[in-house]
């Protein structure tokens, strides 16, 4: 058998998702860790609320790296298999780079605020959004959007490839009410405006793409100990200085879901497990690579769980 983890991003949050661990040394130690790097106590914050301030993008981002990487260190203290190959979901790519040891978590919580302060920054709130498409090809989202950019008068992309038939696009609100529309018209399932406040991974965020790549030049980056898919290109890159480079480019280019986990699949990988709040990943990974096993992690009675069967299969191998 051949393992993977993956990380999941910004919409998997939600007020009480670390419950499932309290009591759990290791990920406490991890949470103990974040608080005290971002001055905040985001712990609180996680487990109390208000859900409003943890939606906040600039909460969100350390919020979800840190939770995610709190039950991937439980899992390692419970003497959980490492993975062969890792990847992360736009934000939860920076959480398996610092699985990877390529940032520490204290590093690696300040680079996601900034991240966040920087992509919301770039294109005022209510200038760019996002919106779902679901039950079309990607070929027919993308003729969409360039129908809906009306010769260049507004900026729409497909910018996250999830799974078969879900699309997300970002750009310019009033582009994408068009999308939607036009959408609606070649019979796709839905089509919906979410509840974004901005344009993450459109060519609007070039801007926030150089500030990251000013902010990324200052901060320690080390050769990552397990490969990395990225987002950007569905490369395991190795040294410091592209993994600098493509996690600027990420911001403002798409994510490419669906050619990683297939990545993963052709590579010889037998399971994946989806490590962090919420199963929208793992959701995915089965529409993409049925064949796959498709796991979660999002509580102590999901790790044992998980290790149980992880281990039965490295032990049948």
């Amino acid at each position: 058998m051949k393992l993977a983890f993956v990380f999941p991003g910004q919409g998997s949050q939600k007020v009480g998702m670390l419950a499932g661990m309290a009591g759990n040394a290791a990920a406490e130690d991890v949470m103990r860790r974040a608080d005290a790097a971002l001055g905040q106590d985001l712990t609180g914050l996680i487990a109390n609320g208000p859900e409003a301030d943890l939606n906040l993008t600039v909460n969100t981002q350390p919020a979800m790296l840190a939770s995610s990487y709190a039950m991937y260190a439980a899992w390692l203290a419970e003497g959980g298999m490492k993975p062969v190959v890792m990847a992360g979901h736009s934000l939860g790519e920076y959480t398996a780079l610092t699985a990877a040891g390529v940032f520490s978590l204290e590093e690696a919580v300040g680079l996601v605020r900034f991240r966040a302060q920087a992509m919301q920054s770039a294109v005022p709130v209510g200038v760019g959004a996002m919106a779902a498409v679901l039950g079309l090809a990607d070929e027919a989202v993308a003729s969409i959007c360039e129908e809906a950019c009306e010769s260049g008068k507004y900026v729409v992309e497909p910018v996250n490839f999830n799974c078969p038939g879900l699309v997300v696009c970002a750009g310019h609100q009033r582009g994408l009410e068009s999308v939607r529309a036009l959408a609606q018209e070649k019979g796709a399932r839905r089509a919906l405006i979410l509840p974004v406040s901005a344009p993450f991974h459109s060519s609007l965020l070039v801007g926030a793409a150089r500030e990251l790549a000013r902010k990324l030049a200052s901060v320690e980056v080390n050769a990552p100990a397990i490969d990395v898919i990225a987002n950007v290109d569905v490369v395991c890159h190795k040294t410091p200085e592209s993994i600098r480079e493509i996690l600027a480019l990420q911001a403002a280019r798409p994510v490419q879901w669906v050619r990683t986990i297939q990545k993963m699949r052709d590579d010889g990988v037998t399971h994946i497990v989806e490590c962090g709040p919420g199963k929208v990943l793992s959701g995915m990974i089965r529409r993409i690579a049925p064949e796959v096993k498709a796991l979660n992690i999002f509580d102590a009675a999901s790790l044992v769980a998980v290790k149980s069967e992880i281990d039965s299969a490295a032990g049948a191998a």
